[in-house]
């Protein structure tokens, strides 16, 4: 089922998400429909604070990226086949000198911005069969798992940008918000006014 995902300005978008255990209601089916969501909304990534749920999960498929010619043949064999559910992650480590790329957010249309993240990540997390893992990734799986990681921390990718860049975004943030704008995927805006 595809679900609406919550844009810019919900406050679940600024919490700090909790862990879940094997017993939370339907994983299986939020898995899935967070898989059919981001897809219909042709995304990499997706948190569960997108949709509105307070949880420390979020899937990540970059298999769009297997024919981006802006990649070497071996990052767009790596990367198309990279899926993967992460529950409860945490970060380790992360390593190298801080790498710009241009990023944009489900949550946040048509807003990109360059934001600077480390090249290497070292995660601890679960899968969705709740078996443990402890693995480094790098490139640009390592930098959308990080941006997904912040979802689940409260963080989105504009609060990583310059107060400057921030001001010259400022009226496009507060018309998301408001659903002032034209989408094509299923969204749900926190300060729409409701008909009646």
């Amino acid at each position: 089922m595809i679900l609406p995902i919550v844009a810019y300005g919900a406050p679940v978008l600024k919490k700090k998400c909790k862990e879940i255990s094997s017993d939370y209601p339907d994983l299986k089916g939020l898995i899935e429909n967070m898989y059919e969501t981001m897809y219909a909304a042709s995304g990499i990534g997706l948190a569960a604070p997108q949709l509105g749920l307070p949880i420390r999960l979020f899937i990540v498929d970059t298999s769009p990226f297997h024919d981006d010619e802006s990649f070497t043949e071996e990052e767009q064999k790596e990367l198309g086949e990279f899926k993967q559910v992460f529950i409860n992650a945490k970060i380790i480590d992360e390593e190298g000198d801080d790498w710009a790329f241009n990023e944009g957010c489900l949550s946040i249309p048509y807003i990109r911005e360059d934001v600077f993240r480390k090249p290497e990540v070292k995660m601890e997390f679960l899968d969705e069969g709740f078996k443990k893992h402890i693995k480094t990734f790098d490139g640009i799986i390592a930098r959308v798992i990080q941006h997904e990681y912040d979802h689940i921390e409260g963080v989105l990718f504009t609060d990583r940008i310059s107060s400057f860049k921030k001001r010259l975004i400022k009226t496009k943030l507060e018309n998301i918000s408001k659903g002032n704008i034209e989408i094509e995927y299923k969204m749900k805006f926190p300060k729409q006014k409701k008909i009646r």
